[in-house]
């Protein structure tokens, strides 16, 4: 007996859901087709992301006349996509992924839009409320890591999420390298430069939007929630595939991993263009780190997630805390105006993020099921966003009232809480309890001759 949700998402294609139900061979097939529509809707989504983190601080400076506000645009975008990680979240229990992450980017798209034509009539409540807008794509770019997961086993989860995010890295390292090419093209059709790559950043949420509402069919999340009912209904289904199973302590060490590393991350993100600006480094440079910066977050993805599936998740999760303890280090202590130091704090700050990211993904993965699963990762995307909204608010202030070199150390501490979160959790060692009761099912499938 199918679910409320999975009738009112499926019931017109009843028939070839059942085929699906019935045939793993095809459930392998539409697993590999997400992955490709996800991979091409992340390039698109990656540059709309990138273009608009790299010039928003400096935009908000010209427009707003002063550097102790420069932490608003990443506060206001982090700000919306928390808004944005609840509806689409919610869309996407209800509705399949498909609807939910299109709507998200198409979203971003408009939200971009409203940003240069804030740029143009310098308006600045215009400004923020596009700002606001745009965020709907960065947790659409989040979130759309999770569609990748629907149709994978527990041994092929992180290697779903870091495929989707490894995909991100070709946008993501092209948008800021874009930022003076952009600039140079907005001003020769009357556009001011700094908002330049903002139309770089609509256009690509928009064509990511269009892929994924032209291509993610059948939708894997529909799917999913289809194969678990009919295996509840035969009585052999996993601790996991319950719809009234979860982990809550998986879900909070999870949750708690993303959060924290989505904070440090973005507070010093968001404050090193500034930083730079001061000791004298120009656009292009500035692009170039963000884009090293962007480049790590995503580009090391798929060896990270051949590591949390072989070496654990918790043991991820503490490489990341140690990682970004280092980057605070580094950016603390190291001369301003060398760009090795800056762009290999700015790597090891990304990659500290990615095996956060990924680790983290995992574990709340792990500790849901298919019928609450997007629901309970769009709920925890929001206070992903959140974190990430107070770091970029509070990271003026700091700077402004102290130094960068204060709020980099002040991260790297922040982010040793890490450890002693997914001790308590023993997640491994949960991992290790759901694996071999699956393994135990699956045996007893086979004996019955089961799917």
């Amino acid at each position: 007996m199918l679910n409320k949700d999975s009738v009112k998402a499926s019931k017109p294609q009843s028939a070839w859901l059942q085929a699906y139900i019935s045939s793993s061979e095809k459930q392998k097939q539409l697993y590999k087709r997400t992955l490709i529509v996800v991979v091409l809707s992340q390039i698109f989504g990656g540059a709309g992301l990138a273009a608009g983190i790299t010039v928003g601080a400096l935009l908000a400076r010209d427009m707003l006349g002063t550097d102790s506000v420069t932490g608003i645009p990443t506060a206001l975008f982090t700000l919306g996509s928390a808004g944005a990680a609840l509806l689409v979240g919610r869309f996407s229990q209800r509705f399949g992924r498909r609807f939910g992450l299109a709507t998200g980017f198409l979203a971003g798209g408009i939200g971009a839009i409203g940003v240069i034509i804030a740029a143009l009539t310098n308006s600045i409540l215009l400004l923020f409320i596009s700002l606001l807008v745009y965020g709907a794509g960065s947790a659409t770019n989040l979130q759309a890591r999770y569609a990748g997961t629907d149709l994978a086993t527990s041994t092929q989860r992180a290697k779903a999420i870091s495929i989707a995010m490894v995909s991100t890295t070709f946008g993501a390292v092209a948008g800021p390298n874009m930022v003076d090419v952009m600039g140079k093209f907005a001003v020769s059709i009357g556009i001011p430069a700094l908002a330049g790559p903002f139309l770089l950043a609509a256009t690509a949420y928009i064509l990511a939007g269009l892929v994924l509402l032209i291509l993610l069919r059948p939708d894997p999340l529909i799917v999913a929630k289809a194969i678990s009912d009919a295996k509840r209904s035969t009585g052999n289904v996993s601790l996991e595939e319950n719809s009234d199973w979860v982990n809550k302590r998986g879900i909070f060490a999870g949750a708690s991993v993303m959060i924290l590393t989505q904070f440090v991350m973005t507070a010093i993100m968001t404050m090193t263009p500034i930083h730079m600006g001061h000791h004298g480094h120009g656009l292009n440079e500035v692009g170039l780190v963000i884009g090293f910066h962007i480049g790590a977050m995503f580009l090391p993805s798929l060896v990270t997630g051949f590591l949390v599936d072989k070496i654990g998740r918790a043991t991820m999760a503490i490489a990341s805390a140690v990682t970004l303890l280092i980057t605070g280090i580094l950016a603390s202590m190291g001369p301003a105006d060398s760009m090795v130091v800056l762009i290999a704090a700015l790597v090891l700050l990304g990659l500290g993020w990615n095996f956060g990211l990924i680790s983290g993904t995992a574990i709340l993965v792990d500790a849901t099921s298919p019928a609450n699963r997007a629901k309970t990762q769009g709920s925890v995307d929001v206070w992903i966003a959140l974190s990430g909204a107070i770091g970029g608010g509070i990271s003026g202030l700091i700077v402004a009232h102290s130094s960068y070199a204060v709020l980099s150390i002040i991260g790297g501490i922040l982010s040793l809480l890490l450890i002693p979160i997914v001790i308590w959790a023993g997640i491994d060692k949960q991992r290790k309890s759901n694996k071999a009761q699956i393994n135990e099912n699956s045996g007893y499938r086979s004996s019955k001759g089961s799917f």
